[in-house]
């Protein structure tokens, strides 16, 4: 599935891992991968699985952030 949702891929000394944010979805949507390669495939994975929860529970999806925009907050 497609998505145009940010992918934020940081590496943590602390954890020693690569740390994936997902700003959409709230400051508390993370996952990891030992590889950038895995973090990525991870990151995509969870966004699927929230992407499907949401259609599934008739919840409304967030607004991606666009390169370039500026968010409107609410």
């Amino acid at each position: 599935m497609k998505s145009s949702y940010t992918i934020i891929i940081q590496w943590s000394e602390e954890d020693q891992c690569y740390v994936v944010s997902l700003p959409e979805w709230g400051e508390h949507c993370h996952t990891h991968g030992d590889t950038h390669e895995e973090a990525l495939k991870n990151a995509q994975e969870v966004l699927e699985l929230l992407i499907e929860s949401a259609l599934n529970n008739h919840e409304p999806l967030p607004k991606p952030q666009l390169f370039g925009k500026t968010l409107e907050r609410v």
